[in-house]
């Protein structure tokens, strides 16, 4: 019986938060506390809830103070020479911009929020990708799996969710993995070049100037930008005022990448765009240059508290929710000296620090009750059983497999908190230590991104102007042999 309703728990979460019929925080909490009742241990959910939630303070503190200190590192500034030296690298060459969105958006990808990272990296690539008229789901399919490999970092949601169902320290989870997710961000950077060279010679390689006059000759203006995007169209198709013409007219809108996030690079056609020339490096701008809270001055300190920090983390000299914690509280001090712009900062990012901090705590109902009433051990007692004995030791290999169709049919919360706890179950009874498992579990990150239950791949493809469905079918093949790789690597490597 406990095997059945452990099985329709499971069922009902995931059916429910698919069908969006309730969010996954309430469904964490509210399913699993019925469920609870019905077995008959209702009596007994104050102290299941309890124990999960001490077991699961630290993986909430880490996530917390990462999103705060990665947060701040944006807004400060720290990665706008980097934003800028791609922009640079990329020219106006085919391969060079696709291998560009690449290591931009796994830079990027170091804040382990998706939305972000898209917004980012579409607001400083797309301009060059309409002006070259470049494939733009080449560019949604490469900075989806690039963001999905570094999405495994412990503070990124997944490698945290799997050490939280598990009940397992996460830099156990990600250190040892570093080798087969280098070799799969490797294989995106390889695929972006491959991709890059196909487009190359489906469209040559054009200098900035070559491109910008190209745009003037074929694009439209958009209706209702403003009337110095209208003038420069007209009038400076040949000249920089086209570049200022063409980002006000994108920016200006509203609907263009870059709306709402300040990173457009002009606001208005008939600004200085003109005297810095067509070609000019400010004609593209990631981020925007002008926002308040840049702090050029600290840029070194800032780099530094990073490098610190990430060093600091990998040698495991402190517990990482304690690292990020001190991270967090020294950057916003010496960056943000008075407490009103410090309390700004933490405000501009307390979404995303409610939203997962609070999946976390509300997790901590759902694995609480799976284990204290039993129902995960007759649940893995009845998979054990139904795996032949040749796959039992090999449960690993079978994770990282079904991690690839399970995090993209379901949310990370349904997998990671429905189903891993029972494949981790399986493959103890087999001789498998939780943690191989846990590993083999993130390899489907990169294919997970593009996922329909993904709210930031509509972020990506919305600001990108591109159909879903074009962007499925062109990243789920090319993501699917990504998986693949980070597998081979790990079990190549001994990790798996």
């Amino acid at each position: 019986m406990l095997t059945i309703l452990g099985f329709a728990m499971i069922a009902t979460f995931l059916v429910l938060i698919m069908m969006k019929k309730m969010s996954p925080i309430a469904a964490l909490v509210l399913i699993p506390a019925l469920f609870c009742v019905f077995v008959g241990k209702g009596a007994h959910l104050g102290d299941y809830v309890i124990d999960g939630v001490s077991s699961l303070a630290p993986t909430a503190a880490m996530l917390m103070f990462a999103i705060v200190y990665f947060g701040v590192m944006i807004d400060v500034g720290l990665f706008d020479p980097i934003v800028r030296a791609i922009l640079r690298f990329c020219k106006a060459d085919p391969m060079r911009i696709v291998v560009g969105t690449a290591l931009l958006a796994a830079i990027v990808s170091l804040d382990g929020d998706g939305s972000t990272t898209f917004m980012i990296t579409v607001s400083a690539m797309y301009p060059l990708y309409k002006r070259l008229k470049m494939s733009l789901v080449v560019m949604t399919g490469v900075a989806a799996m690039a963001n999905g490999v570094m999405n495994t970092l412990p503070w990124g949601g997944p490698t945290a969710r799997a050490a939280t169902a598990l009940k397992v320290d996460a830099t156990d989870i990600f250190v040892p993995m570093i080798p087969a997710l280098a070799v799969g961000l490797l294989a995106v950077v390889v695929l972006a070049y491959v991709l890059g060279l196909r487009e190359r010679r489906r469209l040559g390689t054009l200098t900035l100037d070559e491109a910008l006059v190209r745009e003037a000759e074929s694009e439209t203006v958009l209706v209702g930008a403003g009337s110095g995007a209208k003038s420069g169209a007209k009038s400076g198709a040949k000249s920089g005022a086209k570049s200022g013409a063409k980002s006000g007219a994108e920016s200006g809108s509203g609907t263009g990448p870059g709306a709402g996030t300040g990173a457009a690079s002009g606001s208005d056609g008939s600004d200085g765009d003109a005297a810095r020339g067509a070609g000019s490096d400010d004609d593209f701008q990631g981020l925007d240059p002008n926002r308040a809270t840049l702090r050029p001055k600290l840029y070194w300190f800032n780099a530094l508290l990073t490098v610190a920090l990430l060093t600091a983390m990998i040698m495991e000299l402190l517990p990482i929710p304690v690292l990020f914690l001190l991270g967090a509280a020294l950057a916003l001090t010496v960056n943000f000296p008075h407490i009103p712009d410090q309390k700004a900062r933490i405000a501009a990012h307390a979404d995303n620090v409610l939203n997962v901090s609070g999946m976390v705590f509300a997790a901590a109902v759902f694995t609480g009750v799976l284990t204290g009433t039993g129902m995960v051990d007759h649940m893995a007692n009845w998979l054990v059983d139904t795996i032949p004995d040749g796959m039992g030791p090999h449960m690993g290999l079978v994770t990282g497999l079904l991690s690839l169709p399970l995090t993209y049919f379901m949310s990370n919360d349904g997998f990671y908190f429905g189903v891993l706890p029972v494949l981790a179950e399986a493959g103890q009874a087999h001789g498998v230590s939780t943690l191989e498992i846990a590993r083999a579990s993130i390899v489907g990150q990169p294919l997970h991104m593009s996922s329909p239950l993904v709210p930031a791949v509509y972020v990506l493809v919305g600001m990108a102007k591109v159909e879903f469905g074009d962007h499925t079918k062109f990243v789920v093949k090319w993501a699917v042999l990504t998986c693949l790789v980070i597998l081979a690597a790990g079990i190549l490597f001994g990790i798996i």
